[in-house]
């Protein structure tokens, strides 16, 4: 593997995205001051729709508006009040961010549902899945990746200091590829999403938002090789739900950053957050099991928890948050 620069500081740690409550202000303070170099924006579900994945994402789109019909988000017509919430709670909180990390130099990670979660979520106007429709989720990954472009652009205006990396939030992914999506009636699946088409509208999505990029699947299949090649920089994914390490090692070593999720996101049956020891522990074991020095391994792995701390206590949310940067700085340290 050649020498490279990664888009975050060497033992940085980082959340996925969601966090419980309702507070912005109070997740955007736990978060830059939990995670000091690499911090991202938070993600607040429990404020309802328009602040979860596939409804704030969807606020993101060009020219294709979006609504919500019988709890279900779908295409509309025109915008109207469900948009107008979407796009004005991440107008909030990207104000809110500028205001508190006024002074912050350096990466800050934001994130969006990608083309084939969004398409696997959001229905036709007749009805359907998008994902039933080729030239649907075409049309769909062209508007998410000039949103992304402007959503990029609003973030560096906000904050001038900083550099922005973007993850794309892909759970459906291997769902979508391996055809098991169900039809609406339940009694069928739509068809899969070919691997070379699936990379194509990554990449363009990829290219069109103009900064490092990474994929995030909470999933035990996840397609690593389809998105090293499709130009992301990293992927994060579960350390848990990897059972095949031969896939996992082959992306590392081809130049492939790994966002480690090494905390999990609901406590255990003691009720006692992990400690920085034990995370730390957890991401050494996998590295050292796939064979690479560690003198790479803080530099190329971030710490991050498994997955969203949505449903998370906020106290023990953010005990692993703080987990997982002392967990960097450990690793920094070997």
């Amino acid at each position: 593997m050649t020498e490279q620069a990664w888009p975050w500081p060497t033992g940085a740690a980082t959340g996925i995205g969601s966090l419980p409550g309702t507070d912005i202000a109070e997740a955007q303070r736990i978060v830059l001051g939990e995670l000091p170099t690499l911090p991202h924006l938070p993600e607040l579900p429990a404020r309802g729709p328009g602040a979860d994945l596939v409804g704030r994402s969807a606020g993101l789109l060009v020219e294709l508006p979006v609504e919500l019909y019988a709890a279900r988000w779908r295409i509309a017509p025109r915008p109207g009040r469900d948009l107008r919430r979407a796009r004005d709670l991440m107008e909030r909180d990207l104000d809110q961010f500028a205001e508190q990390a006024e002074e912050y130099a350096g990466p800050v990670k934001v994130q969006a549902a990608g083309p084939f979660t969004l398409a696997a979520a959001l229905e036709l106007p007749i009805g359907g899945r998008m994902l039933r429709d080729p030239g649907a989720v075409r049309d769909l990954a062209g508007s998410l990746g000039e949103g992304l472009r402007g959503h990029v652009e609003a973030v560096a205006r906000r904050l001038p200091r900083a550099s922005v990396l973007l993850q794309l939030d892909e759970p459906s992914l291997p769902t979508v590829l391996a055809g098991r999506v169900p039809t609406e009636s339940g009694f069928g699946t739509h068809r899969p999403v070919e691997t070379e088409v699936a990379r194509g509208l990554l990449r363009d999505v990829f290219e069109a938002a103009g900064v490092p990029a990474l994929v995030h699947c909470c999933a035990p299949d996840v397609p690593l090789e389809l998105i090293r090649s499709a130009g992301a920089v990293g992927v994060a994914l579960d350390l848990s739900l990897v059972t095949d390490l031969d896939p996992l090692g082959e992306a590392i070593d081809a130049g492939l950053g790994l966002l480690a999720g090494a905390a999990p996101t609901l406590p255990p049956a003691s009720g006692r957050a992990p400690t920085s020891a034990e995370v730390a522990g957890r991401v050494r074991r996998v590295w050292d099991q796939l064979g690479f020095p560690r003198r790479r391994l803080a530099e190329q792995v971030v710490v991050t928890p498994a997955c969203g701390l949505a449903g998370a206590t906020p106290a023990y949310a953010r005990a692993v948050l703080t987990a997982c940067r002392d967990a960097g700085r450990r690793l920094a340290e070997d």
